[in-house]
């Protein structure tokens, strides 16, 4: 598929988004839209993976007479082997082409609304009822199998009878009613196994979404140019990873940006607090074509309730809340993630606990990549404790990565990223990269363009000292600064001003003053002509 085609697909989504952005803010719509086109992306799978079983027999899934007692047995036998494969089921009446058309046609295959009638046509048939039985009757069909907990309430976040879709049933259902015809229309090409086109769209849904989420974007969802370059950092030197983890994995794609930078990745972990994120990263894993056997989230605080403790992982990306609050509780001081280090991170800066979790979960030969903001690299206290530990008794700490300022939804403050590996190739020296003047400004945001994300993985992968923007320090320098990780420190970016020559200067002084006098004199001129005393006046 050319790229023009997937921007189209990506613009023909986004259109279908905004019919019903007028009704709701940016979160809710969110929810709905992503949410049907997840459902069609089921029902095509299953659509697609029953013609496959069905073909010896000379049949389509769509053929099938559900009422009758052969079609009944084809269901069952299906029902089975979908359950092993895909983790799901739907009967024919259930797929999205199925509700779509019974919204929008009458039995005798007419349209009940034309493009060019209003949205609220009334002339849709009502399918309100129907659709929220199909979208349970997903859930219900891994109840009791291996992929339960992967579909359990997948679908909780898109109440159908909100009057926030419309006053009425019959206003909700229309307007539901046009949505799936409008997605019906789209082909996602899912047969053509080789291509994640949906998927990229989908991140690209997510993406607008956050820039119109303010401060809640950072909640579910990191820029594409920052997660392309934490998947770069701890893949490099690795083609394929045992596992990735990410432990506030909002909808996943930080996850799936690290897929894309090797051959395979065998298991994926998250955790992830918010319920409605946590349904999202589940459908991303799952539109995105990873095995439900292949993923595991879950949704609990990771600080407080870590869901894999005994699991330790080949990467970890994150880009945990900054600065967030969090118990601290005493308690934690015998939890083997802190108990090593003496002191715990503050109540309100979670950032060195979340680090010490995430040290605590990496392999002896994983690389680890957090984003976080500038305070953690310089502030004092129990923060500067646990840093010094990391450092010195560790030696874990292999570079700090300068981002620039505004280059994340909801905050404008400039980050970093810090890069953790356990068996380090350079054990006596870190890192320093400044890159925080390296960008492009697209309306109110700053972007890090593909230069600029190829100038900072490829100064890390050759770890060399470049005038103005990296330096590798020893060990011994980062003790000198008592342990404080400020890059200006060791990255001199200062820029020198030219020279200033006095003599031009007065001599530019003496020729304003001469020209000075010289308007006076002709503005005197002027007053006297009109009786006037320019000095007294």
């Amino acid at each position: 598929m050319s790229e023009d085609h997937k921007k189209q697909l990506e613009q023909q989504l986004w259109n279908i988004a905004n019919t019903l952005r007028g009704k709701m803010n940016a979160d809710e719509f969110r929810d709905y839209i992503l949410g049907f086109i997840f459902y069609k992306y089921l029902a095509e799978k299953m659509e697609i993976y029953a013609n496959a079983i069905l073909q010896p027999d000379g049949i389509q899934f769509t053929d099938i007479d559900e009422n009758s007692p052969e079609g009944q047995e084809y269901i069952d036998a299906i029902r089975e082997e979908a359950l092993e494969k895909l983790g799901y089921f739907l009967k024919p009446s259930e797929l999205f082409t199925s509700i779509a058309k019974r919204g929008n046609f009458n039995d005798d295959g007419e349209p009940l609304v034309k493009e060019e009638e209003s949205t609220y046509s009334t002339k849709t048939n009502f399918i309100l009822e129907d659709l929220q039985k199909i979208l349970n009757n997903v859930q219900n069909s891994t109840m009791g199998t291996e992929s339960e907990e992967d579909f359990d309430n997948l679908f909780e976040d898109m109440d159908l009878n909100s009057t926030k879709l419309g006053k009425t049933p019959e206003a909700r259902n229309e307007i539901i009613a046009k949505v799936l015809a409008h997605l019906d229309n789209i082909d996602f090409q899912l047969d053509q196994t080789e291509l994640d086109v949906l998927g990229d769209a989908y991140e690209y849904l997510i993406g607008k979404f956050a820039s119109g989420a303010g401060k809640k974007a950072g909640e579910f969802y990191t820029p594409q140019e920052v997660s392309m370059v934490l998947a770069k950092l701890v893949t490099t030197g690795k083609k394929k990873l045992k596992s990735v983890y990410d432990p506030t994995c909002g909808s996943g794609s930080l996850l799936l940006r690290v897929a894309k930078e090797v051959e395979e990745v065998n298991n994926f972990y998250g955790q992830e607090l918010n319920r409605t994120t946590y349904n999202l990263a589940r459908m991303n894993m799952i539109l995105h074509g990873v095995h439900y056997r292949k993923f595991d989230i879950k949704q609990e605080d990771t600080l407080e309730h870590p869901q894999h403790i005994d699991l330790r992982f080949e990467a970890i990306v994150a880009n945990p809340p900054f600065s967030a609050n969090w118990s601290a509780n005493q308690l934690f001081m015998t939890d083997d993630r802190f108990s090593q280090y003496g002191k715990l991170a503050p109540k309100s800066k979670a950032d060195f606990a979340f680090i010490q979790h995430m040290v605590h979960h990496l392999a002896e030969n994983g690389q680890m990549a957090v984003v976080l903001p500038h305070g953690a690299l310089f502030r004092g206290s129990a923060e500067g404790h646990i840093r010094e530990y990391l450092i010195k008794e560790k030696n874990y700490l292999d570079a700090v990565i300068g981002l620039p300022a505004n280059i994340f939804y909801g905050t404008s403050i400039p980050t970093c990223i810090l890069v953790f590996k356990k068996c380090k190739e350079h054990p006596n020296d870190i890192l320093f990269i400044d890159a925080s003047e390296h960008y492009e400004k697209v309306k109110t945001q700053n972007v890090l363009t593909q230069e600029n994300i190829d100038k900072i993985i490829t100064t890390y992968r050759e770890r060399k000292t470049e005038d103005k923007y990296s330096y590798v320090a020893t060990l011994d320098e980062i003790a000198e600064n008592d342990y404080n990780l400020n890059i200006p420190r060791y990255v001199d970016t200062f820029e020198e001003e030219a020279p200033v020559d006095i003599d031009a200067v007065m001599a530019n002084i003496k020729s304003l003053e001469t020209q000075r006098a010289e308007l006076d004199k002709e503005i005197d001129g002027y007053f006297k002509e009109l009786g006037l005393n320019f000095f007294n006046a």
